[in-house]
């Protein structure tokens, strides 16, 4: 077989491999861009709830981070509803700002407090990391339950290698054939 046959053919077999992984992963693909883009312009767009102010942004000032736990406790059962599990994802301290934000585990609502006063400062429903779940695929492993990230560390490694073999295949897709009408011009006799 010629050499501009054996080109010819694997353009086919990867213009088949291309388009069946695009057909195939089209769903995620539309989900992570769409995903990806809100998270980008999440402060922008009202996502992400604005980060209060609080009275003082002297650390000596504010209560203990104990303190301020069992206030954001009491506030979300109090505010938000009784029967929501307690257990805290991350505290997000914002010197800065006054204000220290607790985020919860197990749904998607945070509170942010008042550093000095343990004051309720806003009770917001967290929508960014609704989306962030969604965008890495985390989601899928608190709807199963399991416990160490094994579908959303799959679904990165899936996802990542599949958008890099369509970038690399889509670049020989466009650069291959120009190459092979250039050999073809060369082997024209004349």
């Amino acid at each position: 077989m010629s050499n501009t046959k054996q080109q010819a053919k694997w353009i086919r077999r990867l213009r088949w491999l291309h388009r069946k992984t695009a057909i195939f992963l089209f769903i995620f693909f539309l989900i992570i861009s769409i995903t990806g883009l809100l998270l980008g312009i999440k402060k922008q767009t009202g996502l992400l709830a604005p980060t209060q102010k609080g009275i003082s942004i002297d650390l000596s000032t504010w209560l203990t981070v104990d303190s301020l736990q069992k206030k954001a406790i009491g506030y979300l059962h109090d505010s938000v509803s009784k029967g929501l599990s307690i257990d805290i994802d991350r505290i997000d301290i914002r010197p800065d700002k006054g204000t220290v934000k607790f985020i919860f585990k197990d749904h998607f609502n945070g509170l942010q407090l008042d550093g000095a006063t343990g004051q309720l400062l806003l009770v917001e429903k967290r929508r960014s990391d609704f989306i962030e779940k969604l965008h890495d695929g985390s989601i899928l492993d608190k709807i199963f339950g399991t416990g160490r990230d094994q579908i959303k560390v799959s679904y990165t490694v899936i996802m990542a290698l599949s958008l890099l073999m369509l970038v690399l295949s889509g670049l020989w897709l466009w650069y291959g054939p120009k190459r092979l009408r250039k050999s073809r011009i060369h082997q024209t006799p004349l």
